[in-house]
């Protein structure tokens, strides 16, 4: 399994003390984040896009560049891709740049956002989300697999002998996981093309996830890419951690009855009973987080988010410290118990370039 930390980069107010960092401490505190994940032995970070306030990763390939360079083993990826309000064949040149600078450490999370006003800023229409992000994908899929591409849609100019540039690296396209938190339909195209599907897994009960995640394993077989168990999953979640139990309730109580999310909602009480939402010991967190496949199975990624509600970078450095030390190797452990063979790892530019070497030399 893959373990990482994902992160939306939003700008709030610090409820403790009144302080809202500016967007350029924001940005840096991401990138100091992206660089502690990699010292404490963390295998992902994923970054958001927006493109309204209060957040500040609207360009995700210019930051995640950045951390490309100072980082050798760190897998990036993101949380997520517009795949409903960005030309495709932007994302296609866009990010096989990207796989060129990191050396092929490079995968997308691909969804459809969940801000209205964004689609007409990119000249869309928000009742279009789905049929954009259907068509779009496609698209998408041809400009790194095929040379030369002819193409005519719904959404934009036609393509006539197109070859988007640079090819992606080794001629293999980076891996795209499907983010959804509610569409059955984006499951299912996870589902036909055999990619991965990612549950936000944040704000909903489980029964919720497992739901959509069992559909995502039963079409990923129906469409012959293998047994459903061997279907590519990935979780996100929260947490929030001290040595004991009181000690991270009291401390993040003030974030969270504050945050722009859920704030002035249900209490922590109810949301952690409610959600996959873990406040407590580190402990705590490892009970929690090992119930998860006991309702969606093997799985290839967990994600968790730190940096949000207005916490200090201090304190979200102290969490990956204790997410590095004392959680994700006890997590590798116990995962790793009972997990069946057939049962695949998380995709990297590697497995997939060597997938593709093997289907040359059989054809």
């Amino acid at each position: 399994m893959q373990f990482g930390v994902f992160t939306v980069g939003d700008v709030t107010q610090d409820p403790t003390n009144g302080r809202t960092p500016t967007d350029a401490e924001r940005v840096k505190a991401m990138m100091t984040i992206a660089l502690k994940a990699e010292e404490v032995g963390l295998d992902v970070f994923a970054l958001g896009e927006h493109h309204n306030p209060p957040f500040v990763p609207s360009s995700p390939t210019t930051m995640l560049g950045w951390v490309a360079a100072r980082t050798s083993k760190l897998q990036l990826s993101t949380a997520t891709t517009l795949i409903t309000t960005n030309d495709p064949v932007k994302i296609a040149e866009d990010y096989a740049m990207l796989q060129h600078l990191a050396d092929g450490r490079v995968d997308l999370m691909m969804g459809r956002g969940n801000t209205g006003p964004v689609y007409p800023w990119f000249g869309q229409d928000i009742r279009n989300g789905i049929a954009l992000a259907i068509e779009n994908y496609a698209l998408l899929r041809r400009l790194w697999r095929e040379d030369v591409v002819d193409w005519e849609g719904n959404f934009r100019t036609p393509l006539q002998g197109f070859t988007a540039t640079p090819r992606p690296l080794d001629g293999v396209p980076p891996f795209v996981w499907h983010g959804s938190i509610r569409s059955p339909e984006i499951a299912e195209q996870a589902a036909y093309y055999g990619d991965g599907f990612f549950a936000n897994h944040i704000f909903w009960p489980k029964e919720h996830t497992q739901r959509m995640i069992d559909l995502y394993r039963r079409r990923f077989a129906h469409y012959g890419h293998g047994d459903a168990d061997q279907a590519i999953v990935g979780l996100g979640g929260q947490v929030f951690m001290r040595k004991n139990s009181q000690d991270a309730k009291r401390e993040f109580r003030p974030y969270f009855d504050n945050a722009p999310v859920y704030g002035h909602g249900p209490s922590l009480e109810d949301f952690t009973a409610q959600t996959p939402l873990t406040v407590g010991s580190p402990q705590e967190v490892i009970d929690r987080t090992l119930t998860f496949r006991s309702y969606v199975g093997d799985y290839q990624r967990q994600l968790f988010l730190l940096d949000h509600a207005g916490l200090p970078l201090k304190t979200v450095l102290e969490q990956l410290d204790i997410l590095g030390e004392e959680v994700v190797p006890v997590l590798r452990k116990e995962f790793a118990i009972g997990r069946p063979a057939h049962v695949p790892d998380a995709p990297t530019h590697e497995s997939l370039k060597a997938a593709l070497d093997t289907e040359k030399v059989q054809a």
